[in-house]
């Protein structure tokens, strides 16, 4: 049985004696000092884990300044804040031991948008493709671009002064903020344009001005001979441009920007935005050696380009084992006879169509006499011109650091060497060395980057569960410190100090460096603010954080190995990020989307997990043992009893498990993450198996029961279907299902059922279709049922059977067999395991009789891929079942194309697990209709929210709501409803609960044109 965890790491009496405090002066934010709460944002997108006191969501400025007014207190002088955007820092920037505060959650508005001016005022808690997506209709985009752009946000931006493609142009964000509202560790309140005259004299902010002011003049000789003059700029603090050259002024703001959160808390900015260019060209050139990629980027640069990105062939090879190859495979092809090593991707924008073209004519002309003549190791290029592509080739390209984070074994990259910036010229030099240095170490490694900037991003693969890796990296980290100096560049080019911030005083030397912390001084004399970042105060005793700090390894290690392996797809989450995902459209993370909560997500409930299975370890715990005991060992009554105890005991006794479940079933299972996430996180995967283990300390509760044996239950209930509707029609019954079992809006059976549908059709045993010849087998398709087609929806699988007689086919209806995936969902395993060896069985047999086998559901098809090889392994066997688009399109040729009849499109809403394990489904579908003469768009949405039967359940009602308006909700409401189609049985009930429509299949609208 599953132990009690009832140890956790306790927050200091003084930081809840604040919080409650803080709670009572009326801070109206969010306040969470629960165990898995800190856990969540106890990692970003680094190595590093720190674990905070507390985390708070401030609602507004006022509660930014409450909370730093009120810890001036002198009892709460030793608190201590970090604050925190997407967390996507790759250096630890925004890990801390004190409190985190999270400004994304609730302030994300943008609240002023001046298009006569070019300009946006907004809260720092905005994500970037948030923020470009409301001014884009004004004409303009914020243009400092990252990979992270849609879960990164503008306070983060800001804080590290993040740049990206397009920067020798565009600038960093440093370049495109005009002003800031600074919050200070004392509450003092800095409007950085000064509109409102100077701040209080008797406040940290008037200090923090007057010595920043005179530090920037003073010292201005060595400031200029210290500071790069390279494109992109090392994080706080930037005094050079704190001087305007041409005006004399001080601008505090400069300074602010890159600051890591070390001096002041950043609660709203006054952007400049840049006008969205004319006309766009992409030209991805192609070379033999990454090398030749290298060195040939001045060149490109050279030709007036925007921005030249650059991939080496680890990382393309990875990305050819990506879902996102299939939207780029056509516009990044192979070089016959040519091995593709690299690849520079060339892009030319502006708003003078003549003059992009011109530019494009004259780099492909040179490009032509490079591949005739042989030179600079140029094999190829293909010229991208529409947004579409283009996006699809940036989209590739930002997925770059997650494919790397994908490789196979125990080795992953690791982030902490990988934006080294030198001069351009400098870079292959500089990479050749680099190369070396990691060659000699025996390491594997991949490189993209921005070689305009001189930026590149170098991954080394380590395994930090391993104490000597461990020790290599910070030997290769000091390493490479030197050889960025030999080469005039920087150790962090670009995404911040964070734990290397022990780098600085030996770059800038002693005299600039207290001045640096004469300046924190100003800003924060207590050290309150991001302790350890950048540098500390003058005349503190404190000592900066170091690359050797506590790394998720440490923690990690302390699991048994076997453990670790069998539990990878939770392991081996590196922190990216890309489940934080701003975009509404996308399937990956809807809980995430709709409660800005970081535990509801796949990065969130790994991380829960990797904890939950350490302290397992901790424990003397064998957890594969444990395991497989719930699967093999019969429950007894002294087991059941114990369960029952110990449910009734849980709010009284704490134990860390019932945090992780609270996590966990907030996941709607739809599988999105399998293939979204570029690590592979599987959350329904390691959560099955959580809920299997943790029930058997806890009892179920009843709605779980129903679950795992509602398809024992619908042949039973089909046999009266007019009687059952009738009593789950009645009012005191549906009241008695939501308040005593946890369910709502039953879903009521099909009148006529699917059996007396069927019946005009021939039935057929296995021993009729193993007879059959090999010409009528061809001829006959074998329709696999599932639970909540045929009983709900019957009518969907009867017009399959029509449609397939008018394609000439003969329908054959196998009798239903139990599918099991609700099971699975529920971590109800060990009857999934039995339910899934013999429906394997049966289905086997079937497809010995050597017929197609189609379903009509996506999400129960797949299981059958999924989770049936998961659980059975080889023991599942050979066979196939298919989707209706996955059998009909490779068939088309037999089938008489048709003309078309109607100009009127069809919207096709893809269920989300569909295009996420099919990425070509959406395409597929596509060919059919228009085969058969008809036009077919494919409507961007996420998930719809009821996920099987996660949108019925009581405790899930709001949120299945919530998520159902981030997309559906919206298309739905402006297309022609009659025009939709939807793939999905549980995405078409949704529709139908909330839009009272009952939606088609495709397979409907096929019968109807034919």
């Amino acid at each position: 049985m599953l132990p009690r965890l009832h140890s956790q790491s306790d927050v200091d009496p003084l930081v809840l004696g604040f919080l409650k405090n803080l709670k009572n002066e009326g801070f109206e934010g969010d306040i969470e000092s629960q165990y898995s709460s800190r856990l969540a944002v106890a990692t970003d997108n680094s190595v590093y884990q720190q674990l905070p006191q507390a985390v708070v969501h401030p609602k507004s400025t006022q509660d930014v300044v409450l909370l730093s007014r009120l810890s001036t207190q002198e009892n709460y002088e030793r608190i201590t804040f970090s604050p925190r955007g997407g967390g996507t820092g790759t250096n630890g920037q925004s890990l801390t031991q004190g409190i985190v505060v999270d400004l994304s959650r609730h302030m994300n508005k943008v609240l002023e948008i001046n298009q006569e001016e070019g300009w946006v005022r907004v809260q720092t808690g905005v994500v970037k493709d948030q923020l470009n997506d409301a001014i884009r209709p004004y004409g303009y985009f914020f243009s400092p671009d990252l990979s992270t752009s849609n879960r990164a946000t503008i306070g983060g931006m800001i804080n590290t002064d993040a740049s990206g493609q397009g920067s020798l142009k565009y600038g960093k964000t440093s370049d495109h903020v005009l002003s800031v509202q600074a919050v200070f560790a004392d509450g003092s309140l800095l409007e950085s344009d000064m509109s409102g005259g100077r701040p209080n004299e008797e406040g940290l902010a008037h200090r923090a001005l007057k010595v920043t002011e005179n530090v920037c003049r003073e010292k201005r000789d060595q400031i200029k001979a210290k500071f790069p003059p390279l494109n992109r700029f090392l994080t706080g603090y930037d005094l050079n441009n704190a001087i305007n050259e041409q005006t004399g002024e001080f601008d505090i703001t400069r300074v602010l920007c890159g600051a890591e959160g070390s001096l002041a808390f950043l609660t709203e900015a006054k952007l400049n935005l840049t006008p969205i260019p004319k006309v766009r060209v992409l030209v991805n050139v192609k070379y033999n050696s990454f090398d030749s990629a290298l060195r040939n980027a001045p060149f490109m640069v050279k030709a007036s380009a925007l921005s030249v990105e650059t991939i080496d062939s680890n990382v393309l090879n990875l990305a050819k084992q990506d879902i996102v190859w299939h939207t780029v495979s056509d516009l990044l092809t192979d070089v016959p006879g040519k091995d593709m090593q690299g690849i520079n991707m060339v892009e030319y924008a502006g708003h003078d169509v003549e003059e992009v073209d011109r530019q494009l004519k004259a780099l492909t002309e040179k490009l032509d006499n490079m591949i005739a003549s042989k030179e600079a190791g140029v094999i190829g290029y293909q010229v991208c011109r529409d947004l579409s592509s283009i996006g699809r080739i940036y989209k590739m390209r930002k997925k770059a650091v997650g494919l790397l984070g994908a490789a196979k074994g125990r080795a992953k990259p690791v982030a902490f060497a990988e934006d080294t910036c030198v001069p351009p010229e400098n870079l292959a030099d500089f990479i050749a060395e680099f190369r070396q240095l990691l060659d000699s170490k025996s390491l594997s490694y991949g490189m993209f980057g921005h070689v305009d900037a001189g930026v590149l991003h170098v991954r080394p693969a380590l395994d930090l569960c391993d104490p000597k890796q461990e020790v290599l990296m910070h030997e290769i980290s000091d390493q490479v410190v030197k050889l960025v100096s030999k080469y005039g560049g920087l150790m962090w080019g670009e995404h911040g100090k964070g734990f290397r911030s022990e780098y600085g005083p030996e770059f800038f030397g002693d005299e600039l460096f207290t001045e640096l912390r004469r300046v924190k001084a100003a800003f924060d004399p207590h050290n309150k603010m991001n302790p350890g970042k950048i540098c500390t105060p003058l005349d503190s005793q404190a000592e900066l954080v170091k690359v050797a700090g506590i790394k998720r390894g440490y923690y990690d290690r302390q699991i048994d190995v076997k453990v670790r392996d069998s539990f990878k797809q939770a392991m081996e989450c590196n922190g990216n990020g890309l489940c934080f995902n701003y975009d509404t459209s996308s399937p990956m993370c809807p809980s995430m989307k709709v409660t800005a909560d970081r535990r509801h997500s796949p990065k969130g409930r790994a991380g829960l997990v990797r904890e939950w299975l350490r302290q397992l370890t901790e424990q003397g715990i064998d957890i594969l043992d444990l395991e497989k005991k719930t699967l093999t060992d019969t429950v007894s009554i002294k087991s059941m009893i114990e369960r029952v105890k110990n449910s009734l005991t849980k709010q009284r006794d704490y134990d860390f498990s019932h945090e992780v479940l609270e996590a966990m079933n907030g996941c709607l299972a739809c599988k999105a993450c399998a293939s979204q996430c570029p690590i592979k996180v599987d959350v329904p995967s390691f959560r099955s198996r959580f809920l299997n283990i943790y029930y058997s300390r806890y009892q179920r509760p009843a709605k779980d029961y129903l679950v795992a044996n509602i398809e024992s239950l619908l042949p039973v209930m089909a046999k009266t279907p007019k009687l059952i509707n009738s009593v789950l029609g009645q009012n005191w019954v549906q009241k008695l299902t939501t308040s005593v079992v946890g369910y709502t809006d039953f879903p009521l059976m099909s009148v006529p059922t699917l059996d007396a549908r069927m019946s005009i059709y021939k039935r057929f045993n296995l021993d009729e279709l193993t007879r059959l010849s090999a010409g009528d087998k061809a001829n006959h398709v074998v329709i696999v049922q599932d639970p909540f087609t045929s009983y709900y929806d019957a009518d969907v699988v009867e017009d399959f059977a029509k449609l397939l007689v008018k394609l000439g086919k003969t329908p054959v209806l196998l009798p239903f067999k139990p599918n099991g995936k609700a099971q699975h969902v529920k971590g109800f395993l060990k009857r999934f395991a039995h339910t899934a060896e013999t429906t394997a069985d049966f289905l086997r047999q079937v497809a010995n009789c050597n017929l197609s086998m189609v379903g009509v559901d996506p999400a129960l098809v797949l299981c059958y891929r999924d989770e049936y090889n998961e659980v059975l392994g080889e023991k599942r066997g050979d066979f196939e079942v298919l989707n209706v688009h996955e059998w009909l399109e490779p068939r088309l040729e037999e089938f008489e194309a048709t003309a078309s009849k109607s100009t009127e499109p069809w919207y096709l809403f893809s269920h989300c697990t569909e295009k996420t394990k099919m990425p070509n489904a959406e395409k597929e579908w596509g060919r059919i209709f228009t085969h058969f003469g008809a036009s077919l768009n494919t409507v961007p949405v996420g998930c719809c929210g009821m996920a099987g039967t996660f949108g019925h359940e009581v405790d899930k009602l709001e949120m299945s709501r919530d998520i159902y308006g981030l997309s559906w909700k919206p298309q739905i409401e402006q297309l022609p409803k009659d025009r939709c189609l939807v793939t999905g049985y549980s995405c078409r009930s949704q529709v139908k609960r909330f839009d009272s429509t009952k939606m088609q299949h495709p397979l409907q609208a096929l019968l109807k044109i034919m």
